[in-house]
């Protein structure tokens, strides 16, 4: 099996690592010649987390793609438009496209599955690969459980079987649209966390776990899916990585916003909050937890008077 990975960030790398080194596939990573982390590749094979197997094919043309039998794609959420309007160039078919990223398109409020399905021949399958881990522990050999969902079957079970190992296990999911919500969402609950932590405030997490999980099923369901999938390792199961992890860069961003300080890392919940919200009016449901996170992000809202909104809410059964 010939697999390309499209995104040589600290993602796209682990998993081109992971493919090759666990698992023993051909692999090939793509990137910009203008991305700085390609360019270190092709100079060291390496970067700040990781080095590449010799193996491993490097490449910075998108022509790359054509004899892939798997597309592996890990870019920023709001950039994949503009790559699958690159891809669309190959006329690509037969064969299966991953989407490792977790997010939202800003403005049309597309799960990132619809925005490339929009550009890939109906002979194409496309699955999402969500959960949590995060590339240094990965790396460090620490083992976790991961989820592979798509439409196809064929296409789930394919990937589950020459994809998991003993450092990944990979679980089958059956639900692509809560698949996606629920990956994207837990991101902004990452942000809501280190707000928390940033204000003192830490001990909350747990009910910020609790009443977030209980949003985005409620989000789930309304937008035809299963609520129980914000239960599951796209969503609840990768808390620990996102509300707890000093790895986790949407926990960071959230801390270092409300300190005052910057933050040079991506924060995927920064962009993701602002697309989720457009679901409010949309299916009539309250993100009251998603609205704090925008409001303090967008308007400038104060994060005491935020939190304290949040508390002031209706008394009512918890379920």
């Amino acid at each position: 099996m010939k697999i390309t990975v499209i995104g040589c960030g600290r993602w796209g790398s682990l998993i081109t690592w992971y493919l090759s080194a666990v698992k023993g596939h051909e692999l090939t990573l793509y990137g910009r010649e203008s991305s700085s982390n390609m360019q270190r590749f092709i100079a060291e094979r390496r970067n700040d987390l990781l080095t590449l197997p010799d193996s491993v094919k490097l490449s910075t043309s998108i022509d790359c793609c054509a004899d892939a039998d798997v597309m592996i794609i890990s870019v920023n959420s709001q950039g994949l438009r503009a790559l699958m309007e690159q891809l669309s160039c190959l006329k690509l078919r037969d064969k299966t496209v991953v989407l490792c990223m977790k997010g939202l398109e800003i403005g049309t409020g597309k799960r990132l599955s619809e925005v490339a399905r929009e550009y890939l021949d109906d002979s194409v399958n496309i699955a999402v690969w969500v959960g949590p881990g995060h590339v240094q522990e990965f790396y460090a050999g620490v083992p976790n459980c991961m989820v592979i969902d798509s439409n196809s079957d064929d296409a789930k079970q394919m990937l589950v079987r020459e994809f998991s190992s003993e450092l990944i296990r990979f679980y089958f999911g059956n639900d692509l649209l809560g698949s996606e919500i629920g990956a994207a969402s837990k991101n902004v609950i990452g942000i809501a966390a280190g707000m928390l932590d940033g204000k003192g405030l830490s001990t909350l997490k747990g009910a910020l776990m609790s009443r977030g999980t209980r949003e985005i099923a409620r989000l789930i369901a309304a937008m035809g899916g299963n609520e129980l999938s914000a239960y599951g390792l796209c969503h609840l199961g990768d808390y620990e990585a996102t509300v707890f992890s000093k790895y986790s860069h949407n926990r960071a961003f959230g801390e270092a916003f409300v300190r005052g300080e910057s933050f040079d890392g991506l924060a995927e919940g920064y962009y993701t909050v602002k697309a989720i919200l457009e679901y409010e009016e949309r299916y009539g449901i309250e993100l009251p937890i998603c609205r704090a996170v925008y409001n303090i992000l967008y308007e400038g809202a104060d994060e005491g008077e935020e939190l304290k909104q949040l508390f002031h809410r209706a008394l009512k059964p918890e379920f």
